[in-house]
C-alpha cells in the first residue's frame, strides 16, 4: 500500500504542477479557457490527492481510500490531459474524453465516501 500511496503523491506533484503551468497559460493568453479548467480541475485535485493518500496512510483498511484515489487521478489526468491536447494540437483522445474524465472524478468522490463510511464502521483490531 505504501508504494501505491507515494504513486499518488507523485501523480498530485505532475497534475499540481500542470495545474499553475496552465494558470500562468491562462493568464497570459487570450483564448484560454480551456487552461482555466486545466488549472481549476488540476490544482484542487492534486491537493485533494495528497491529503487522500495522508488519510489511507492512518487508516485501518486503506485499499477503499486509495482505489477511489486512484480514480481522482485517473479521471482528473485525462480530462487535463484532453483539453491540453485540443489547446495545443487541435486533437482530441478519443470522443467524449473530457466528460468521460470528469465523470471519473465526481465517481472517485463517490467513492470516498464509500470508504470513509466503511473505515467508520471498520471493526477495532
Amino acid at each position: 500500500m505504501r508504494i501505491w500511496t507515494l504513486v499518488l503523491v507523485v501523480f498530485a506533484g505532475l497534475l499540481g504542477a500542470a495545474g499553475v503551468a496552465a494558470a500562468a497559460a491562462a493568464a497570459h493568453m487570450a483564448a484560454a479557457a480551456g487552461m482555466s479548467a486545466i488549472a481549476q480541475i488540476g490544482l484542487s485535485q492534486a491537493a485533494a490527492l495528497c491529503g487522500l493518500a495522508a488519510l489511507a496512510m492512518r487508516w485501518r483498511r486503506p485499499a477503499w481510500a486509495l482505489a477511489a484515489a486512484g480514480v481522482i487521478a485517473g479521471g482528473a489526468g485525462l480530462f487535463c490531459g484532453e483539453l491540453a491536447l485540443r489547446h495545443f494540437a487541435a486533437a482530441s483522445l478519443f470522443p467524449m474524453a473530457a466528460p468521460t474524465g470528469g465523470g471519473l472524478v465526481i465517481l472517485g468522490w463517490l467513492m470516498v465516501c464509500a470508504a470513509a463510511v466503511r473505515e467508520l464502521f471498520a471493526p477495532e483490531n
